[in-house]
């Protein structure tokens, strides 16, 4: 029994998964991924690499994930199921790469500058 894992990230998310040939249930955190992701989207987002690549129950997944917020661990845990799935197949690769979902998406939130509100917003500017 052969097990592939990778890692994804996004924003201040990680995730490390765990892919296994099996009957295709996914565990985030010890929580099916149902009830850890509530949003719809975000749960289709996280099948979306095996529905693209057309292997929808072939594969158990086990996620551990930690850091940001709800969008980013969800789109980490995107990324480190596709980069698993690459592991498995390489030929994968063909319908994953035109979506981008095999692309890390660096953007972080940018750092507080000192004497302004937030990264680049200055205090109201008065006159008088």
């Amino acid at each position: 029994m052969s097990q592939f894992n990778s890692v994804g990230r996004r924003k201040a998310a990680v995730a490390r998964a765990f892919l296994s040939h099996g009957t295709g249930q996914i565990i985030i955190n010890k929580k099916p991924y149902e009830q850890y992701f509530t949003v719809a989207h975000l749960r289709d987002n996280i099948v979306l690499p095996f529905k693209l690549t057309e292997t929808e129950g072939k594969y158990d997944v086990k996620v551990n994930v930690k850091g940001g917020g709800v969008k980013g661990q969800a789109e980490a845990v995107r990324l480190a199921i596709a980069r698993a799935l690459l592991k498995d197949d390489p030929e994968y690769r063909i319908p994953m790469k035109p979506l981008g979902i095999l692309t890390r998406d660096s953007r972080v939130v940018e750092r507080k500058k000192p004497g302004l509100r937030k990264a680049r917003k200055k205090t109201q500017f008065s006159k008088r």
